[in-house]
């Protein structure tokens, strides 16, 4: 059975840091879409990252880039995302999640989800 375990949120002051991790078993597929989304308080999931696993390719949010990172790695079947310079409007629930499509942050094509992680960003 799939399971995909985040890890790595916490509380951290504004401009501040976080990796996120996510564990991922019982998946098979090689090449894979993982993705990172959020909800804050409110609102909507949003997309923030994804990385296809075939060719380490990425995209992002555009309110995302150039603060975060996502990272795969292969040995460890684990997803990285490297949070910059955090702001309190970062402070959602952090999922990530994997789709056996093309690499999107359209959370319809998703097939299998963590249970999120926490970030908590103070001013």
């Amino acid at each position: 059975q799939v399971q995909l375990v985040e890890s790595g949120g916490g509380s951290v002051q504004a401009g501040g840091s976080l990796r996120l991790s996510c564990a991922v078993s019982g998946y098979t597929n090689r090449r894979t879409c993982m993705g990172w989304f959020r909800q804050a308080p409110g609102k909507e999931r949003r997309g923030v990252a994804a990385l296809w696993t075939g060719d380490d390719s990425t995209y992002y949010a555009d309110s995302m880039k150039g603060r975060f990172t996502i990272s795969w790695d292969g040995a460890k079947n684990t997803l990285y995302l490297e949070m910059n310079s955090l702001n309190p409007e970062d402070t959602a629930m952090y999922y990530c999640a994997a789709s056996s499509r093309a690499i999107s942050l359209n959370e319809n094509l998703y097939d299998y989800w963590g249970q999120g992680t926490q970030v908590t960003v103070s001013s």
